[in-house]
């Protein structure tokens, strides 16, 4: 069944513009909660937590009204990570938690995702019951839910964060720099980690409402490798606006992104942790850390891009641990999605563990040079089907050899088809991914 509204992460789209408007969140608020009464026995409760962008306050109201319409009771987490509301949806038995935010993106955008009762997304049949319930008329339930505010929900998740350590772990003579994004982690982050016994430097922690993302966090890591090496820290820790993907900075200001953290932390398991079974990465993996995990005797796999499609594929081999470069990150043996204080702690106590700094840690594994270009696309045309497209495709793959790899990957959210090349020398493949965009982009327009 096709969908009208969900993505691959939700509901995202540009705040004032269909359907990231006030009148469809009261609406997706009663629609989520009338199907979610008919699944479960009783009223139930449903947990809405946010990031910090301003236009969060007015959709918090809208769903709550939408639920409290549907005969839901609601909790109110205010500002709170992505991964911290799948956490407390699964504490308080909820039937579901919701999150207001758009990631990554800048303050104009916004969102909503969902988390099922176990923490996960919310499995596709419920999506599409919500998505056939918004096309039914809105009838107030006989009884009303109610609203109340969770007042201790940031403490809560501080506290699963932190007993995610073994017991006498500490951080102790360490100094850190830590970019909350001016996010939802800002009020939390800074404490797990200087509780843990670290000398926390708050970077980008003051939100406006409009400064999310802006020139900061893990995606605009600049300002963390100045700082980092101003105050001469030992690293840097990245988040993202709503917390779920985080990329580090070494003590020179060098990014270690989500291939390279994942690297370290399969080490560490294969070492310490009795063992890694296995590691999911994307089509987007940089091929050196494919090669690394073969060095260290771990199975490695590609999943399409999206973390749903990462936890898809890491349930599907019985493996937990997976993520994207981009530095969503999935331990699965402690917590249930892509979580970034907790990924974060996992590298942390991995290059204790072993020893190692940040640097060395990652040691085993060469990223490969790696060109990608965008070609525009003006029409949809099957690239596995044109001869010329896959002819340069072969061309380039037998010129790379087994030490480098070809990737077109049209994308999800814009009209653009991603060509990428991968390989040991840096100008070949940037020569090769220019030649293989050519072809592409006489095939497209």
């Amino acid at each position: 069944m096709s969908r009208k509204y969900f993505g691959t992460d939700g509901i995202r789209g540009r705040v004032g513009e269909s359907p990231i408007t006030p009148d469809f969140m009261l609406k997706l608020g009663w629609a989520a909660g009338r199907v979610l009464v008919d699944r479960y026995d009783g009223p139930g409760l449903i947990l809405i937590g946010k990031d910090t962008r301003i236009s969060g306050y007015m959709f918090e109201s809208a769903l709550q009204a939408g639920l409290i319409n549907a005969g839901v009771d609601v909790g109110l987490l205010g500002p709170m990570p992505t991964p911290g509301i799948a956490y407390l949806t699964r504490t308080f038995q909820a039937q579901a938690g919701i999150v207001i935010s758009a990631s990554h993106n800048s303050y104009f955008d916004n969102g909503i995702k969902f988390f099922s009762a176990e923490g996960t997304k919310l499995p596709d049949d419920i999506e599409h019951a919500i998505e056939e319930q918004l096309d039914q008329p809105m009838i107030t339930a006989e009884r009303l839910g109610k609203a109340r505010r969770i007042t201790d929900a940031a403490g809560r998740y501080i506290e699963f964060c932190k007993g995610t350590m073994p017991w006498g772990f500490k951080l102790s003579g360490m100094q850190i720099v830590v970019d909350c994004a001016h996010g939802a982690t800002y009020h939390i982050a800074p404490s797990v980690f200087s509780e843990l016994g670290a000398k926390v430097i708050p970077f980008a922690c003051e939100p406006n409402g409009t400064n999310i993302n802006r020139s900061c966090g893990s995606t605009n890591p600049e300002a963390l490798k100045e700082k980092v090496q101003e105050v001469g820290a030992d690293l840097g820790i990245a988040f993202d606006g709503d917390g779920d993907r985080l990329i580090f900075v070494d003590h020179k200001g060098e990014v270690v992104d989500g291939d390279e953290l994942l690297y370290i932390i399969a080490a560490y398991q294969q070492q310490f942790g009795g063992g890694c079974p296995g590691v999911v990465g994307t089509l987007m993996s940089n091929f050196g850390f494919e090669l690394g995990l073969k060095e260290l005797g771990v199975p490695f796999a590609r999943a399409k891009v999206g973390d749903r499609y990462v936890i898809e594929t890491m349930r599907n081999n019985n493996w937990s641990l997976g993520g994207e470069s981009s530095g969503h990150i999935v331990c699965g043996n402690v917590t249930t999605t892509g979580d970034g204080i907790i990924s974060a702690l996992q590298v942390l106590l991995a290059i204790d563990a072993m020893g190692k700094s940040l640097n060395s840690a990652k040691q085993g594994m060469t990223k490969m040079p790696q060109t990608m270009i965008n070609v525009h696309r003006v029409k949809k045309v099957d690239l596995d089907s044109d001869p010329a497209v896959q002819s340069a495709v072969a061309a380039t793959e037998k010129q790379l050899g087994e030490r480098g790899r070809v990737l077109l990957r049209p994308s999800g959210t814009e009209p653009v088809v991603r060509v990428m090349v991968e390989g040991e020398d840096r100008a070949e493949v940037k020569a090769l991914a220019q030649q293989l965009a050519d072809e592409v982009e006489k095939a497209l327009n």
